[in-house]
């Protein structure tokens, strides 16, 4: 009845976690599958059987929490569901159990995040705004807040545009390479004017560098996978009128330690 494949990482076992694809849904036409968008153009009653399935999938029971995601670096601490206005933000962590957090994603770059010690999880939206903007650095000061530390920390960058599909132009190179010069690295030669962009190696150095030693890369690309996936970059070549979005959860089970 709920068939919905569930990706998870090596670096979270012992958690209830997952990265979600397209796979398993009820949507029909350019949102086929499991589309979670409340924002995208599909029906809003399929959009909610979705999320249920989500749910259901990798922790039975939880009540479901996301944001109004905005690309920005900012993280928010959940205590309880929303009511029908959620912040915007692009990260949120907990130490509540019966939440199942959820970061929605269409190429960007879905971060999940546990400390199993302390009892606290946290899950953030990378784009390359949110990325170079510090919400992996905020989602774990959060996580501190809620007694985590991070060098028990562990995390997992979920499916994501990859290098290969992600074509950026100068101008996007050098706002990197001016935050800090090492981050020429992440980026390959393309045509004229034009790179190669490797958000997942980014993300993972900014999560490195924060001091968690614990990082599972997927590998996975939105954009050319689109049987498993959506990707908004790939919508938008074929000049479609919309696109879906998939989901990545975590959540504590009722017996996790709150510490």
């Amino acid at each position: 009845m709920n068939d919905v494949p569930v990706i998870r990482a090596r670096t979270l076992v012992g958690v209830a976690h997952g990265f979600l694809g397209r796979e398993g849904g009820v949507s029909t036409g350019i949102h086929a599958g499991l589309n979670v968008g409340t924002g995208s153009d599909d029906d809003t009653v399929v959009v909610a059987e979705n999320r249920a399935r989500a749910t259901t999938a990798v922790l039975p029971g939880a009540k479901l929490v996301t944001l109004y995601q905005v690309h920005s670096g900012d993280c928010i601490t959940v205590t309880a569901p929303f009511d029908a206005d959620r912040p915007r933000a692009d990260a949120l962590v907990t130490d509540r159990p019966g939440l199942a957090l959820g970061i929605l994603t269409a190429d960007c770059a879905p971060v999940l995040f546990a400390d199993v010690e302390a009892g606290v999880v946290g899950a953030a939206h990378a784009g390359w705004k949110g990325a170079i903007g510090g919400v992996t650095d905020s989602t774990i000061l959060a996580m501190e807040s809620l007694g985590a530390r991070r060098d028990r920390i562990a995390a997992a960058i979920g499916p994501c545009i990859a290098r290969a599909s992600y074509e950026v132009d100068d101008a996007f190179a050098q706002r990197f390479e001016q935050d800090d010069p090492a981050n020429e690295r992440f980026f390959a030669p393309a045509r004229a004017g034009h790179h190669q962009f490797d958000l997942e190696a980014y993300v993972v150095q900014r999560i490195a560098s924060a001091g968690v030693t614990r990082i599972a890369a997927l590998g996975l690309d939105t954009y050319a996978d689109e049987t498993r996936f959506f990707s908004f970059r790939r919508a938008t070549h074929r000049g479609e009128p919309g696109y879906g979005r998939q989901i990545a959860l975590i959540g504590l089970g009722a017996e996790a330690n709150r510490g």
